[in-house]
């Protein structure tokens, strides 16, 4: 199996930790290590070979971050275009390196896994199945809440009892009554974004649903330079490759993890990742003067800077070169929209 890490995006809810110029995959998030390098050492076991599809502007950052792959496993945006073009673009790589029928994996690079043994398990399933039955292999996550930030996946007629479904439908976050159906049905599983399949069935996929995109893949394969290769490349659509192919599929397949995910989209999910105190707080940095606090997350990144916290609750504070976040933590996820309009 071949191991495709998606590297792009900017994760403005992580802001002032993550920026446009250094996004939060480079970042120390949960571990010692930064989340791609993390990702890196997860998939590494479990793969013929690894590839990173890294935005032009930190593919440097990342080279340095993963000395062990050589210039040739990198496969660089020349700006971004969403994940569909990144996955054109990977298969473009991969396929001609591996041919059709290898299977390949795509992952992204700024999850917190914990069970790296139950995601390899995992994986090789997927990819077991991708080839036996010629399909595409979503990996969907068990629910184990009513979740309303992420997308699901509605699993339709049995393949193999117990182990892999037909995938029936894709629902979009849903409100929070509807979320509880879908938890109490079994019928569903949290959409992580992985997935596995051959290049002969993606490209087949894309044929049926979306024949632009094998347009694109041949431009990628044609381009003889690297400026045919940035023209092909930013004249493709800017779209994900949810919208781009899977809701447009009736030919894919859904196996459940066996693993435990976070997707550390926001610093509520970051606080949840790390290990906390007897009274749920999280700190980082030095120069840090908290007193009577809980459930809370503080960052300092400027430690001659000192930061005082008092008589708090459910907060974040983090303080960094490029700024100072002060935030319920329960609305973290509204941070984002605050990044935006600084970072323009």
């Amino acid at each position: 199996m071949i191991t495709v890490i998606i590297a792009g995006g900017s994760g403005t809810r992580l802001w002032p930790l993550s920026t446009s110029s250094n996004p939060k995959q480079l970042l120390r998030l949960t571990t010692e290590k930064t989340m791609v390098q993390s990702t890196y050492e997860r998939v590494n076991p479990m793969s013929e070979a690894v590839y990173v599809v890294p935005d032009i502007s930190h593919a440097a950052a990342l080279k340095a971050q993963l000395p062990e792959l050589s210039e040739d496993n990198f496969v660089v945006e020349p700006g971004r275009r969403g994940t569909a073009s990144c996955i054109v673009a990977a298969l473009a790589h991969v396929v001609k390196r591996h041919g059709m029928d290898t299977p390949i994996a795509f992952v992204h690079a700024d999850h917190h896994i914990r069970d790296n043994e139950g995601f390899k398990e995992s994986f090789d399933v997927a990819a077991a199945y991708a080839t036996k039955y010629e399909r595409v292999t979503l990996i969907g996550i068990e629910p184990t809440y009513p979740a309303i930030g992420f997308g699901y996946i509605e699993k339709g007629d049995v393949v193999e009892p117990g182990h892999l479904w037909k995938v029936k439908q894709f629902k979009e976050k849903p409100d929070f009554e509807t979320a509880k159906q879908f938890v109490a049905s079994g019928r569903f599983v949290w959409n992580c974004g992985y997935f596995v399949g051959t290049g002969k069935s993606f490209l087949e996929e894309f044929k049926n649903h979306n024949p632009q995109r094998v347009a694109d893949y041949e431009a990628l394969v044609a381009a003889t330079t690297p400026e045919e290769y940035e023209t092909a490349y930013l004249a493709s659509e800017n779209d994900a490759i949810d919208y781009a192919l899977m809701e447009r599929s009736d030919n894919l397949q859904v196996i459940p993890a066996s693993f435990d995910w976070r997707d550390v989209g926001n610093f509520n999910d970051v606080h949840e990742a790390n290990e906390l105190d007897e009274k749920n707080n999280y700190e980082s940095g030095d120069n840090i003067h908290a007193v009577e606090i809980e459930n809370s997350y503080i960052r300092n990144e400027e430690n001659d800077k000192p930061i005082a916290v008092i008589g708090l609750s459910n907060v974040v504070v983090v303080n960094t070169k490029d700024g100072i976040l002060v935030a319920r933590k329960d609305v973290s996820h509204k941070v984002g929209d605050i990044a935006k309009k600084i970072q323009a």
